[in-house]
């Protein structure tokens, strides 16, 4: 059986270029969320930037919401602190 892979739809709101534009991402964390924050690379340069996950889909890579050959991976996973 093949293994679904996690695909994150990640906004950059504090970069006025891209504000308010989806971008999609292979996520390597299983523990992804929407709200979470990432680090992933941006732009033709990759540099990279601090992001919000909108929304994460699980699906096989022949499926994937953009062609795998031109899909960036999320970097870093930063979760936010939940009080108790």
């Amino acid at each position: 059986m093949n293994k679904l892979t996690c695909f994150t739809a990640v906004e950059f709101p504090d970069d006025p270029n891209v504000a308010g534009i989806c971008y999609w991402y292979a996520c390597p964390f299983e523990d992804a969320e929407v709200g979470d924050n990432v680090i992933a690379p941006l732009g033709r340069h990759n540099n990279t930037q601090k992001g919000v996950i909108r929304e994460v889909r699980w699906t096989d890579e022949f499926d994937a919401p953009f062609p795998m050959y031109m899909i960036k991976y999320v970097r870093q996973l930063i979760k936010e602190q939940k009080e108790l």
